[in-house]
């Protein structure tokens, strides 16, 4: 059976690990044209080698990494199928304590940078495209030792209504994720910020039993996706994926 993303002209921004590399390499085994892009080269070469395929470019957000990403999709193709956007940058620290710089850089990697991307690649985009930009349910439901990057999130979700404020003709939209593991999220979290986050989130009740599968949500998001290149007439402002466990209980936590 013909796969939806067979053919297609995509990029993957963010695709050097976590939820970005499993829907680059899913879209490159469906048959897509697929520009994998991120700051880690090495990483992204290591995704088309396990995918069998893809075009590897160095993408910073912080600085002119969206010309890169277009010029390499135009060397092939005219217009862009799918951006799909899952970089972003979290810094784990109490509202009090995070620093002018972590706040710049959440903010210009996350909404700043996002934006940068979407309105270099507006050129190549066209009402039968999709862009889809991965946020967080800590954009809507704040979570300890997150607020610059749910702010961040938040302004990213405002902004991504304001293209289509400003362009209604494109299909642009939010994908909204709850807990999902394995990824590289909290790699670089230092020890006692992460006992000191985990701790909050259990005494307010935002500890989940169970969380959901980087497998299973990278599977729904490209489905997903293959939906909506084949329905151009229908769009879908806001994904959201939650796990579909309940609230641990004190014992789950112990376990």
């Amino acid at each position: 059976m013909t796969s939806a993303l067979d053919g297609r002209s995509v990029a993957v921004v963010g695709a050097s690990s976590g939820i970005g590399r499993g829907v680059a390499m899913r879209a490159i085994r469906s048959g897509a044209d697929v520009v994998v892009a991120a700051r880690r080269v090495d990483r992204l070469e290591e995704t088309v080698r396990d995918a069998g395929g893809g075009r590897v470019v160095r993408c910073d957000l912080l600085a002119d990494g969206a010309d890169a990403v277009v010029e390499e999709v135009r060397r092939s193709s005219s217009r862009l199928d799918v951006l799909f956007v899952s970089a972003g940058s979290a810094p784990l620290r109490r509202l009090v304590a995070t620093s002018a710089e972590e706040w710049r850089h959440a903010l210009e990697t996350n909404v700043i940078g996002i934006n940068r991307l979407i309105a270099a690649a507006l050129g190549l985009l066209d009402e039968r495209s999709v862009v889809a930009v991965v946020s967080s349910e800590a954009a809507v439901a704040p979570r300890s030792h997150l607020g610059a990057y749910g702010a961040s999130k938040a302004a990213l979700e405002h902004s991504i209504e304001q293209w289509r404020e400003e362009h209604p003709w494109l299909r642009v939209m939010t994908i909204s994720l709850g807990a999902t593991v394995p990824t590289e999220f909290g790699n670089q979290f230092e020890a006692e910020e992460t006992m000191e986050a985990l701790t909050a989130w259990a005494n307010a009740g935002h500890h989940q039993s169970a969380f959901m599968n980087t497998d299973e949500v990278c599977d729904v998001i490209v489905g997903a996706l293959g939906l909506l290149l084949v329905a151009p007439t229908v769009a879908v402002p806001r994904l959201c994926l939650r796990s579909r466990s309940p609230a641990a209980t004190d014992a789950d936590a112990s376990e």
